[in-house]
């Protein structure tokens, strides 16, 4: 299971043998030669700002966090969030991708519609692209924590179906 950018993550990490499904929860799916930014042409997601520092490590702006990433968390529940965030290195979004495990594994979406750190258009069209199967939750980027009974079921489902599929 990869959130956000960690769809990234398990595009190229999901090809080890003993992965059988893939689920993308509000996640970006590049493919093998493609960079994470290059997911974004012609999308737009301007509540959601990351801040980069002169280090080129870069957080969610602080003050469009609640917004941009956790809308229907709690203030408690967004504020954890934000404070305890840990800077991405921005080089990451320009590297390429050697594989994209979804070309040869089946792949789940989880697409928040009230996302607002991604356009949800963008959401749909990678989970098109490569053939997910799309459940669609009324929840913000942070569905993990606001919906988490929804991608649990996601993540079992994936779990029997994949494992299916692969003996």
């Amino acid at each position: 299971m990869g959130h956000s950018w960690g769809g990234t993550v398990i595009t190229e990490a999901g090809i080890h043998p003993k992965v059988v499904g893939l689920v993308y929860v509000s996640a970006l799916s590049p493919d093998a030669g493609e960079t994470t930014s290059e997911q974004y042409a012609g999308f737009t997601a301007p509540d959601f700002v990351i801040d980069t520092q002169s280090d080129g490590f870069g957080f969610v702006n602080r003050e469009k966090f609640k917004i941009g990433f956790a809308g229907d968390a709690s203030d408690a529940d967004a504020a954890f969030l934000r404070d305890s965030q840990v800077p991405i290195n921005m080089s990451v979004f320009a590297t390429k991708l050697n594989h994209a495990a979804w070309r040869t594994k089946p792949s789940w979406a989880v697409i928040a519609t009230e996302d607002r750190a991604f356009d949800v258009r963008m959401l749909h069209k990678m989970a098109k692209r490569i053939g997910a199967t799309v459940q669609e939750v009324k929840a913000s980027h942070a569905v993990f924590m606001t919906q988490p009974k929804a991608v649990a079921d996601v993540i079992d489902r994936a779990a029997r179906e994949g494992g299916r599929r692969a003996q």
